[in-house]
């Protein structure tokens, strides 16, 4: 049978527009030791209903608790699921190694960490197209399944704990500095060159770069006008949230790991300042706040005339995450377990606990944060160690 070209045009056609409509995806999930988790992330992924290709590409780092078998057996099964060997074992690394392997048009940036909606591809290709940015996501919806996750959940509702963030709060639709995770135009990633592998903090440090107009012209080619135009145009506007693309995030489930992950946070705020000096003044402030008050207590022991009251200011300092921690505990208190909620109903914690984690998560995540700042400061101006 003959197909007229009035039929092949409207093939063609019906083509295009889908391609544009629905482009190719690759879910990028670098891992390290997420065999309790990992299976779900990826099953969710391949139950999507969004119409075009999707490839599902792990980085992991040399896990040792049977992530890599439960991939290699997913993927047996599934051809459009692929394990790679990040042998710098660092999430920027990954996120790069599979930069390099994927093929798809969108990038989607995901965690092992993390729940995600049924139509959370949908959502993020969406929001793409329709806000012209070059990176979207969601707000960073915390959830819990212990009592220590619970606390630090909680404190993710109170400006203590979230800086003010806009990724933070789930009912904001517009223009960021930063995005949880993120979904981005492959060929915009590469052009920046991915990811940062000196910072924890990648994900900021890359936004900040995708943000800053001077960066995207010098480093797209020449050839490339369509994307200068574009990346001259949206400057401001590189980064968008959406209040429909939901995400569900399990924090640290024990205190030495928030410390660490802070910890960490800090190191790596301390990098992207460097690099970047119009870098947000969120990301400074647990350094500036608690260094202004050891430089009050060293002014008030070296000349006690003055009378100040540090000791007072010191108290309210300890005591203040703990009011604030009440309060939102209470704020939430009837909502808690729909909200917040993912472990056994008979294992809720009790408002007592909730309170408490609350008030040591407030408390532990500015002096961890000012730790890893004031390490890296005293690393690189001090012992002269360059980590850039």
């Amino acid at each position: 049978m003959r197909i007229s070209r009035e039929c092949v045009f409207l093939l063609l056609l019906y083509q295009q527009v889908r391609m544009k409509l629905f482009p190719t995806i690759t879910i990028a999930i670098p891992t390290y030791n997420e065999a309790q988790s990992i299976e779900k992330v990826i099953q969710r992924f391949l139950k999507t209903k969004y119409s075009n290709a999707v490839e599902i590409l792990v980085a992991d780092g040399g896990s040792t608790d049977g992530t890599q078998l439960i991939v290699h057996q997913i993927s047996s099964e599934d051809s459009r699921v692929k394990l790679l060997h990040n042998p710098l074992k660092i999430q920027a690394a990954g996120l790069n190694l599979i930069l390099q392997h994927g093929d798809g048009e969108v990038f989607l940036r995901a965690d092992a960490h993390s729940d995600y909606a049924p139509d959370y591809i949908e959502r993020c290709v969406e929001a793409l197209l329709r806000s012209e940015a070059v990176n979207v996501g969601g707000a960073q919806r915390f959830v819990a399944k212990n009592a220590f996750q619970a606390g630090v959940a909680l404190s993710s509702k109170t400006w203590l704990g979230n800086g003010g963030a806009k990724y933070r709060n789930p009912k904001y639709d517009g223009y960021a500095d930063t995005a949880y995770l993120g979904c981005f135009w492959r060929k915009d990633l590469l052009n920046c060159s991915g990811y940062s592998s000196e910072a924890v903090n990648e994900d900021a440090e890359l936004n900040i770069r995708l943000s800053n107009t001077t960066f995207a012209l010098d480093q797209v080619t020449n050839q490339d006008s369509e994307l200068n135009q574009r990346l001259e145009k949206q400057s401001s506007k590189a980064i968008y949230i959406s209040s429909k693309i939901c995400v569900w995030y399990y924090p640290r489930s024990t205190w030495k790991a928030l410390l660490i992950q802070y910890f960490k946070y800090g190191r790596g705020r301390f990098l992207t300042t460097t690099k970047h000096k119009k870098s947000s003044l969120r990301g400074r402030l647990p350094f500036l706040v608690i260094s202004c008050t050891i430089a009050l207590l060293m002014l008030d022991i070296l000349t006690p005339q003055l009378d100040l009251p540090i000791e007072q200011c010191i108290l309210l300092g300890v005591l203040l995450p703990f009011l604030e921690s009440l309060r939102v505990t209470l704020e939430f208190n009837q909502s808690f377990s729909s909200e917040f909620w993912r472990g056994d109903s008979e294992e809720i914690p009790s408002f007592l606990s909730r309170w408490f984690f609350c008030g040591v998560s407030l408390l532990t995540m500015p002096i961890a944060h000012f730790l890893g700042y004031a390490y890296q400061l005293v690393r690189r101006n001090v012992f002269s160690v360059r980590d850039w």
